[in-house]
């Protein structure tokens, strides 16, 4: 092993690229993974919510930003997951070999991380469903009070699962991915059953770029709520960049040469290391180079794009079947109205099916941010202390965990009092898509500077990653000109 400069200041540990598994079935089960988390995530709120609140509002007129954005998002997720396969170490940590230091990146995406998922929306919409359930009828304004109250209870909850030991966890995680298993399940038979076949030409063609579509409405325009699901037809922000924490986590490339420090974690042991390890390009590391990236391609395209597409389809299918473009959900009506437009047709079983299943998923989603976040944070804020300290000097990450964990638990109690499930979760994308230009920007210039010429993206990969900044920064501008950013907060 040696140590080289990638660029004047920046030292790497040197070894040889691990020999990826071969490519079978079997094996693909065992490597990916990320994208499956993602997956599950972007179903509880750009899924479930947004997309029909969009849908029964202008039908099918504005499918196609899903699909640009989930194709935008995939060529990024790739390209920060470029540099994880490369190094060993997470997107953040290569954030924070930029000039102004490990401290200040560490601070920056901390503070950018909770003021995207500081906002319990899933929380509170699932109360609403869960109340909506056992009321038997639709919610009305003097519900407020009880589906809040509901809304801390479950957001404690989700908090609560952190402080369960791993094994507990691991139940809890296995819970989750069955809830969403049977919430496409049961959406997966709604739409086969009662979605007529022109309502799937409208909705497959809705999903095509304006060019081959219907014309862009001119008046009844909330360019926040579209911002919102452009942002989270995918995962959202620095939810997507968490990614790479799980990629090195699971050994993907050069991070299966990469010995970590045990630090307790949550009451888990985990390895965390300072620094990654990257390696020459000679021709046998390039071929071993271009297996991983096959199977970083079926984790993040096959499984990832295509799946956030079906998981979006889903639904909207069935609200464009049975609601005519128009309806306005606000509120706590944007939590339940897929539910309250199946029962409107339907009756009360399926009005009670959709509102458990919706209670599911978003209470499921709610579990995940929370875990995701005091995780990701306690790791880049670790890194960036192991970082200004003498190397072996490095300390626990306890501390850092619960400190965080405590920061966002404070933020989540403060911001439910302040709006309604639906502005939650709107605030909540902003600030995703926000991070999302921040994001590209920086990875651009991350793998541009800091990798070897021959591990590099291709110029087109480059310009993909430079127009999903451009995507969500003109949608930005244009909520922004569209209204003034007060008048949105305040309704």
């Amino acid at each position: 092993m040696s140590t080289t400069t990638a660029r004047p200041g920046v030292s790497w540990r040197h070894s040889n690229l691990p020999q990826p598994p071969p490519y079978t079935l079997r094996n693909v089960i065992r490597v990916i993974g990320p994208g499956a988390i993602l997956l599950g995530l972007s179903l509880g709120s750009g899924d479930w919510v947004l997309g029909p609140v969009v849908t029964a509002r202008w039908g099918t007129t504005f499918l196609w930003i899903c699909a640009v954005s989930v194709l935008l998002q995939a060529l990024l997720n790739t390209e920060m997951a470029r540099y994880t396969l490369a190094t060993g170490e997470s997107i953040f940590a290569g954030f924070m070999r930029g000039r102004s230091g490990p401290r200040f990146w560490a601070s920056v995406y901390t503070l950018l991380h909770l003021a995207q998922v500081g906002w319990p929306g899933w929380a509170l919409a699932a109360a609403a469903a869960l109340v909506a359930a056992f009321l038997g009828r639709p919610l009305r304004p003097e519900d407020g009070p009880v589906i809040v109250a509901l809304g801390y209870l479950i957001f404690l909850g989700a908090v609560f699962v952190t402080f369960l030991g791993p094994q507990v966890r691991r139940t809890v995680e296995l819970c989750e991915w069955l809830v969403m298993g049977l919430a496409l399940l049961f959406l997966a038979a709604l739409a086969m059953s009662i979605v007529r076949w022109t309502t799937w030409v409208s909705v497959l063609v809705g999903f095509l770029p304006p060019v081959l579509g219907e014309p862009a409405p001119s008046s009844d325009m909330d360019w926040w709520l579209l911002v919102a699901f452009a942002a989270y037809s995918g995962g959202g922000g620095t939810i997507n960049a968490s990614l790479t924490h799980w990629l090195r986590d699971k050994g993907f490339g050069m991070a299966g040469t990469v010995d970590g420090r045990a630090v307790v974690v949550g009451g888990e042991t985990v390895r965390f290391a300072r620094d990654g390890m990257t390696f020459a390009p000679t021709e046998l590391n390039l071929v071993k180079w271009r297996h991983w990236w096959r199977y970083l391609r079926t984790d993040f395209w096959y499984l990832w794009a295509a799946g956030c597409v079906a998981g979006m389809t889903l639904p909207v299918l069935v609200t464009a079947q049975l609601v005519a473009p128009g309806e306005t959900w606000t509120g706590f009506t944007a939590a339940v109205g897929l539910a309250q437009v199946l029962g409107r047709s339907y009756g009360l079983v399926l009005w009670t099916g959709a509102l458990l299943t919706g209670f599911g998923v978003l209470a499921a989603t709610q579990v995940g941010i929370v875990a995701g976040y005091a995780r990701s944070v306690t790791d880049i804020l670790w890194t960036a202390s192991a970082r200004s300290r003498p190397a072996g000097a490095e300390g626990g990450a306890g501390g850092v965990y619960w400190l965080s964990l405590a920061a966002f638990t404070l933020a989540g109690c403060l911001a439910m009092t302040l709006a309604d499930p639906l502005l939650l979760i709107v605030i909540s994308a902003s600030v995703a898509a926000f991070n999302f230009v921040v994001l590209s920007l920086h990875t651009l210039w991350v793998n541009r500077t800091l990798l070897p010429r021959a591990l590099r993206p291709t110029l087109w990969r480059e310009l993909a990653v430079l127009a999903c900044a451009l995507f969500f920064a003109a949608l930005l501008a244009r909520a922004i000109l569209s209204s003034s950013i007060l008048a949105g907060f305040l309704g």
